[in-house]
């Protein structure tokens, strides 16, 4: 099964002095899920990482790998 894994979106997120709920309400998902997905314990959709992606403004391929 190939899936997206989060690579460093905590880095990115600390760098841009955000927390965690900031980011969520940017991309529209409890605090939460950006929890498990910093602690890998989530893979997001395709739609969730495009968004994440452009809140960083940086490729998608950057952020995640697939697997």
């Amino acid at each position: 099964m190939s899936r997206l894994k989060a690579t460093y979106i905590k880095n990115l997120r600390v760098e841009k002095g955000m927390t965690q709920q900031e980011l969520a309400d940017l991309v529209n998902v409890r605090r939460e899920t950006i929890v498990r997905l910093e602690n890998g314990n989530y893979n997001p959709t395709l739609s969730l990482a495009v968004d994440i992606a452009r809140v960083f403004e940086i490729a998608i391929e950057e952020i995640f790998i697939f697997e």
